[in-house]
């Protein structure tokens, strides 16, 4: 199963109660914090989210409502005598950005930091293990910007334990009905997987889409995901704001997640011109109905 969590879903500047753009994803074993504005860690703390389990953490780009509470966060987690490593994905310059502050501070970290940049326009594997695979997603934006596509890998199969009561199986046969082998049994018969088993769990995906342009190129990477999360910053009435500056509409968003028949579709990225968020829903759901809206605290699983 996957949970997210959104610490904040605003653009441009923090308000009291409007916090800029940062995420939780828990997914398996890992807690990954996607982007980091400014006061992520208050809203870390408002949610009762454990720092130390976070040691990956995905930053789409390099304005402020997406990074300026890394630096910040990195260092909390120095003053708490973190000993574990901390990786950073991002775009080629955030490594010298938050070295810089922490030179200028004599403030290194006493636990290994990691910066992974990055550059390319096309979609590449940026983390994996035995259980899932994180890809970047190629946005249009107006600096260079990624989204992030979040995937499990197919699990293991399932012992279906009331069909197993006709057979006598051995407990070290269990793992190899699991990987999807054929076991023979103590009399030499030969026990096919798919009578005694069922299939895995079917795999989750999310989709992190931060800031950008309608783009129709994304489609093919998300096409599917059970999530997509999609920046909205603003309504129709000011699709050239949006042109201008490289954002989405609510109704453009709801657009590419009919494109690529995602299962659920959240927006967030608000401008705070907008005091009522419910007009981004009236202009999106009569093109995607399975819509929800991002708040600051709101979870979502998956």
């Amino acid at each position: 199963m996957m949970k997210l969590n959104i610490l904040g879903c605003h653009s441009a500047t923090p308000l009291e109660n409007a916090h800029t753009t940062s995420q939780v994803l828990q997914i398996k074993d890992h807690l990954f914090l996607i982007d980091c504005g400014e006061g992520t860690q208050i809203q870390l703390r408002n949610q009762k989210v454990k720092f130390s389990r976070i040691k990956h953490i995905f930053i789409s780009h390099l304005h402020g409502d997406h990074f300026y509470g890394l630096v910040g966060l990195i260092s909390t987690f120095r003053l708490l005598g973190r000993v574990a490593d901390l990786h950073v994905y991002g775009p080629k310059g955030i490594k010298e950005v938050i070295t810089l502050q922490l030179k200028l501070a004599q403030s290194w970290t006493n636990y290994d930091l990691f910066f992974h940049e990055l550059e390319q326009k096309e979609s590449e594997l940026i983390f994996e293990d035995d259980s899932l695979a994180v890809r970047t997603i190629p946005l249009d934006h107006r600096i260079y910007t990624n989204g992030f596509l979040f995937e499990e890998k197919p699990g293991l199969r399932r012992l279906d334990k009331e069909k197993m009561k006709h057979y006598n199986i051995q407990y070290y046969d269990y793992q190899n009905l699991k990987l999807g082998k054929d076991i023979v049994l103590e009399d030499g018969s030969v026990l096919k997987n798919e009578t005694v088993t069922l299939a895995p769990h079917p795999i989750k995906r999310y989709a992190f889409c931060s800031d950008t342009a309608y783009n129709t190129s994304i489609v093919s990477l998300i096409k599917n995901v059970d999530l997509l999360y999609h920046e909205a910053t603003f309504l129709d009435a000011h699709q050239n704001l949006a042109e201008k500056t490289k954002h989405s509409t609510a109704a453009q968003a709801a657009k590419i997640a009919q494109l690529a028949e995602v299962k659920q579709l959240v927006l967030g990225h608000f401008s705070s011109r907008y005091k009522d968020k419910g007009e981004f829903l009236n202009e999106a759901s009569p093109i995607f109905d399975k819509v929800a809206l991002a708040a600051d605290g709101k979870t979502f699983d998956i």
